[in-house]
């Protein structure tokens, strides 16, 4: 486990006492209560082919994060398709192969 800050050590130790209580209330919590089971409903099976290097590397980070490399890849696509999967670049993308748009002919 990371190390706590002060200020998470005591939201912690608040938690531990039970001193916490939910400000929401029950309309709140069964709306949330049915968009999570709307989400969760996976009913569409796919298949697609991965090389072993990258499905070692997915399972590898599952692991990590302690889940099933399926509900991984479940939810980066689920990321993806809503547009919460950003791109964090680290270097200038390298110029297209085939150097822009394509002759005709």
């Amino acid at each position: 486990m990371p190390k706590l800050d002060a200020y998470e050590s005591d939201l912690l130790a608040a938690f531990e006492k039970g001193q916490l209580r939910s400000v929401a209330t029950r309309n709140e919590l069964a709306k949330a209560r049915a968009a999570a089971r709307a989400t969760s409903i996976k009913d569409r099976r796919v298949n697609i082919r991965l090389t072993s290097g990258d499905l070692q590397d997915i399972q590898t980070k599952a692991l990590e994060e302690g889940m099933p490399y399926q509900t991984l890849i479940a939810s980066v696509l689920h990321k993806y398709a809503t547009g919460r999967l950003v791109e964090v670049r680290t270097e200038e993308p390298a110029p297209p192969a085939y150097g822009g748009r394509r002759r005709k002919g």
